[in-house]
């Protein structure tokens, strides 16, 4: 039996005869000519919960849009009320019961029943029917469907569809029917998510973000350096773990640990507080946008903050000299500290230092081992993190549906750059005498990430290792800078030896030679190309470039975590592909969601560039088409073999 034959006799179990291969090749040919829906791109997160909640429930404006194409009678007003109620239903319920009387607030219901039921019909025409109904809950899925798909025109359907709405109001269901509705209408407004990276760090609700994430159905995330410390630290990568534990520290975000994941930070916290007992620990005061928090408030988190930041330095010692091919030697820095004197030599120059005082360090000695105490504490945190079921659950999901990159439907999603030399050519990482640049150097990260967290519980893994390159290497896609100067900004005063420099791509990417040298590699066309690209942030509104080289760049990076306050003026963006045109929007900053439910007014999205197609796209344009179209010609050749005997058909 030849391969071809062998792989239809494959299909046949799905399609076991001529009957359901013809309907299935039917309904396929139908999705085809479907318009391509909407997809939707957001990079650096960054644990901000309420705000990424929010840009999901309005779909960046897509949904307000809508309200105003179906119902252009209604004032601006009326349009809003139907926004929110369509955004956050079950507040908006709770709002208008205390404000008006039985009777008022039945009209108030029904009328927006009815128009998020008809404002559902323009949304879903875009999809099958078997697609709705595989987002619609089952208790309710019959009735929504007879509201969504039956004619209101004809006077006996019109009376039919007024029973269904007394029905649902009699048996007290209309609430939750309503809310069904609204989240239907959530939902098909944005058929595929994107996540260019940087989900964790910095905000305090990054469990939220990923559980969030985790009810799509149609997503995909392209790791930024950030989520892969936090992936390496659930795989058991100590140098990791102080990472995640220094950084949540540093912004005041222990509680995304303690309460959110469950991590207990007891031990750390006891250790801190004995060791630096005496030690105000004042570099490492938390940075909080709370200005009546004082560092007496803060006193452990500082004492924390700094047990964990000299544990990394100690830690990543064993790294960096295991792993000669990383040549990142040179930021083991503790050696160079000179104690009678409390400087640091770096290149042949003294540095005075802002923190003097390292009781757990043998200066003496060996200035990177662990003490004893030290040594507990970590691997307690090892193995709380490595055993942690929602954070193993969550970094399942990361692995599952994330990758270095993707290339989509003509676009290559990144979260930070391809490594080039100043000429433009591609930077090569040499390991084991093997070369890798670009594409290939991409791929053999994403392997090595995923070979580690797979062997996890090994007792030894050095492709851990992986990770923490990952998270600072200056090959490293992921954070494309020289390195990264963490030592240096804790500890110098000089602002010249903290610079961090970016690798050349950021210059050099819109350089057409350069952009379609990396288009080539990745296989993509160089007319219709597009690179989407997270991790250094830009404001639109201060003048910087976000889209670059034509329209063929898309920077998406806008300061979402609030942490950024002071460098942008807005809240983030986000990039919509549509069938009709790409556009990035830009959002004001997100405050309160219960502020915007008082005053039933969202927050302003304003797109910055559009970028129009010639036609409007379908589905037979899309990666999706092309699967589509091989599944079609497989059936045909299935059919083809039932009809001439050399498959036997199977009751269905």
């Amino acid at each position: 039996m030849n391969d071809t034959l062998k792989y239809l006799n494959l299909l046949s179990k799905d399609y076991p005869n001529v009957q359901s291969a013809a309907s299935e090749l039917i309904n396929l040919s139908a999705i085809l000519n479907l318009p391509k829906g909407t997809e939707y791109f957001i990079a650096d997160i960054h644990g901000e919960y309420d705000a990424f909640n929010h840009f999901l429930k309005n779909a960046s404006g897509i949904i307000a849009q809508k309200i105003s194409e179906r119902f252009p009678e209604y004032t601006e007003e009326e349009q809003n009320r139907l926004a929110f109620f369509i955004y956050y239903p079950t507040d908006m319920i709770s709002k208008y019961q205390k404000q008006l009387d039985a009777k008022a607030l039945d009209a108030l219901l029904r009328q927006m029943l009815k128009d998020i039921v008809t404002l559902a019909r323009t949304i879903v025409i875009k999809y099958t029917q078997s697609k709705v109904r595989k987002t619609m809950p089952a208790e309710f899925a019959y009735v929504m469907q007879e509201m969504l798909y039956e004619s209101r025109s004809h006077e006996d359907k019109k009376a039919y569809y007024e029973a269904i709405i007394d029905a649902v109001f009699e048996t007290k269901r209309a609430n939750k029917l309503l809310l069904e509705f609204s989240r239907l209408i959530r939902r098909l407004a944005i058929d595929r998510l994107h996540i260019v990276g940087d989900i964790f760090d910095r905000g305090p609700f990054p469990h939220l973000v990923m559980e969030q994430i985790m009810k799509r159905r149609h997503v995909d995330i392209q790791w930024g350096n950030h989520d892969l410390i936090w992936m390496g630290a659930a795989s058991g990568s100590c140098v990791c773990i102080a990472n995640v534990i220094r950084i949540a520290a540093r912004y005041h975000n222990l509680d995304c640990l303690e309460d959110g994941y469950g991590i207990n930070l007891r031990p750390l916290a006891t250790f801190a507080m004995n060791t630096y007992q005496n030690d105000d620990a004042k570099l490492f005061k938390p940075q909080v946008n709370e200005p009546s928090k004082t560092l007496d408030d803060l006193g452990l988190v500082a004492k924390m903050h700094k047990a964990i930041t000299v544990m990394q330095f100690k830690l990543e010692r064993d790294v960096f000299k295991n792993n000669p091919d990383f040549q990142l030697e040179d930021r083991l820095l503790l050696e160079h500290i000179d104690p009678s004197r409390n400087v640091i030599v770096l290149d042949g120059e003294e540095y005075p230092l802002k923190d003097t005082y390292f009781p757990t360090v043998d200066f003496a000695g060996d200035p990177y081992a662990l003490t004893p105490e030290e040594h507990e504490v970590m691997q307690h945190l090892k193995q709380v993190f490595l055993h942690n079921e929602m954070l193993q659950k969550h970094m399942k999901f990361l692995f599952q549906k994330g990758s270095m990159y993707l290339k989509t439907n003509n676009a290559l999603l990144f979260h930070a750059a391809i490594p080039l030399h100043p000429d433009g050519t591609f930077k090569t990482f040499s390991v084991n005498g093997e070369d890798y640049s670009g594409k290939a150097l991409m791929e053999f990260f994403e392997e090595k990430i995923r070979y580690a967290y797979l062997h996890r519980y090994d007792t030894h893994n050095p492709a851990l290792d992986y990770f923490v390159y990952g998270w600072c290497g200056p090959l490293s896609p992921l954070f494309a800078k020289d390195a990264m100067r963490t030592f240096e900004r804790y500890f110098l005063s000089d602002k010249e030896k903290q610079k961090e420099t970016m690798d050349p791509y950021f210059a050099l990417r819109t350089d057409m030679t350069v952009l379609k040298r990396i288009f080539s590699a990745f296989g993509l066309d160089d007319t219709y190309g597009k690179i989407i690209n997270g991790h250094v942030p830009h404001d639109v509104t201060k003048g910087d470039d976000v889209v670059l080289a034509d329209k063929k760049i898309y920077l998406i990076d806008g300061g979402m975590s609030k942490q950024y306050v002071k460098r942008t003026a807005i809240g983030g963006y986000t990039l919509i592909s549509d069938s009709y045109a790409f556009f990035l929007v830009s959002h004001s900053r997100f405050e309160t969601y219960q502020a915007l439910i008082d005053q039933e007014h969202d927050i302003i999205n304003v797109t910055h560039s559009e970028d129009l197609a010639s036609r409007r796209i379908h589905i037979y344009d899309t990666d999706k088409g092309v699967e589509i179209k091989e599944k079609i010609d497989d059936l045909k050749r299935l059919i083809d073999a039932y009809r001439q005997g050399k498959i036997k058909e199977q009751a269905a």
